[in-house]
């Protein structure tokens, strides 16, 4: 199959970006979604996660790819290792944290770091999805070269190997409050899946299914070795057995609140964009630079200061500490007094604006229409695993689009 990326289109371009929005801009034929190759490989999965996805969830994949520019590609892997190295290492024989979401904003000013997520959704999904659209040209060499599964199997299996050597891990346990109504219930599925092809025991469970006993966790009769926590407590201050469990090293636990408050708690972001306090640690210059450039502004919100910021609201996002899923997040220009005056008596950080990029959507049975994205990318140790996109309207990011949800990503040489 020919690639019409570099057959000649880019020729009327003179700027790498000016090409990027062009084809963002465009429902290109040759690019939309397999859908019949994404319903033969969701079918492939078996019931009940085929009628899930198709009949309760229509909103979940997007119609179309996101186009980005390896100009954009090479900032956020910069500005990932930069946030690496701020982090630090974490204290010997301790897991690392599964699937750390980088979230970027990508416009012509370059990419944008808008959060980190600490157990970010959605990579089970994107590798299903990543696997039923071979034939379309993808970002990604690691795609092709090994199959995300063994990615997947084998960063957990080096997440209880850090702490228990070459013992094997036997029984996982994927948790989540009330599991079965979550929006991303179907990837519980797929993980589910891919530990028991690896020979690995596993249960999606809800808090009130496990037992605490004196040698550790238990889940139906089985003890458990590993939490693929899904929580979003993330102090876990609302399951002290988990955390007690965890503390006690009776289980390992990724991500856990070490892993939050060291990448994703949003006043991290404060750090990451303060020049002075990055260089009084001893953060290298490079990283610093990379920082400076990747991470917008950002400030803690106090009530001393509320006339200066409902001055300048609408230059600013505000996002609660400790939220999570955009849940009470905010763009300034959105505000009401009402809300304003209740952010400023709450715990919030402001981050300066940086606005998604958009791409136009033409689905099925409707007009084409712009939709904005955003892009994630999913880190283990550092590294970029896979990169995915998400199309929706709105302040923030939703599957309730038509014509949005998770979107592959095709970086263009």
């Amino acid at each position: 199959m020919a690639d019409p990326v570099n057959e000649g289109a880019r020729e009327h371009f003179d700027v790498d970006q000016d090409f990027i929005t062009y084809l963002n801009g465009e429902c290109l034929e040759w690019a939309w979604m397999d859908y019949e190759s994404l319903q033969r490989t969701l079918k492939a999965q078996g019931e009940p996660l085929h009628s899930m996805v198709v009949e309760q969830r229509p909103g979940l994949f997007a119609a179309a790819p996101v186009f980005i520019s390896e100009l954009q590609l090479r900032q956020m892997r910069e500005v990932i290792a930069a946030v690496e190295e701020v982090a630090g290492k974490p204290e010997p024989h301790s897991p690392l944290g599964v699937f750390y979401g980088y979230d970027f904003h990508l416009n012509e000013q370059g990419a944008h770091l808008i959060e980190i997520n600490t157990n970010a959704g959605g990579a089970f999904l994107n590798a299903l999805l990543i696997d039923s659209q071979r034939g379309l040209f993808l970002y990604g060499s690691a795609v092709f070269e090994y199959r995300l599964e063994h990615i997947f199997i084998e960063m957990f299996r080096n997440e209880w190997k850090l702490a228990h050597g070459d013992t094997p891990l036997k029984v996982v346990a994927i948790l989540d409050e009330k599991p079965e109504t979550q929006y991303l219930y179907p990837e519980f599925l797929l993980a589910k899946q891919m530990f028991e092809r690896a020979g690995i025991a596993a249960h999606i469970a809800d808090l009130t299914e496990l037992q605490v006993r004196e040698d550790g966790l238990y889940c139906g009769g089985d003890r458990i070795d590993l939490v693929y926590n899904r929580l979003t407590d993330f102090d876990l201050q609302q399951y002290p057995s988990i955390r007690a469990a965890w503390k006690n090293k009776q289980i390992v636990l990724t991500p856990n609140p070490s892993h939050y408050r060291h990448y994703a708690d949003k006043r991290r972001l404060v750090l990451f964009s303060d020049a002075a306090a990055l260089r009084e640690q001893g953060v290298s210059q490079t990283s610093i630079d990379a920082l400076l450039k990747g991470v917008p502004r950002t400030r803690l919100v106090q009530a001393q200061d509320a006339e200066q910021w409902w001055a300048e609201r609408k230059d600013w996002f505000f996002k609660p500490v400790s939220g999570y899923g955009s849940k009470g997040t905010y763009r300034g220009d959105k505000l009401t007094k009402r809300v304003f005056d209740e952010i400023m008596q709450s715990d919030y950080v402001a981050q300066r604006l940086a606005l998604p990029g958009e791409r136009k959507v033409c689905a099925e049975n409707s007009e084409p229409q712009m939709l904005k994205y955003d892009v994630r990318c999913y880190v283990y140790d550092g590294h970029i695993q896979l990169i995915a996109a998400r199309l929706y309207q709105g302040q923030t990011t939703n599957f309730r689009t038509p014509g949005g949800g998770f979107a592959l990503v095709r970086a263009v040489c």
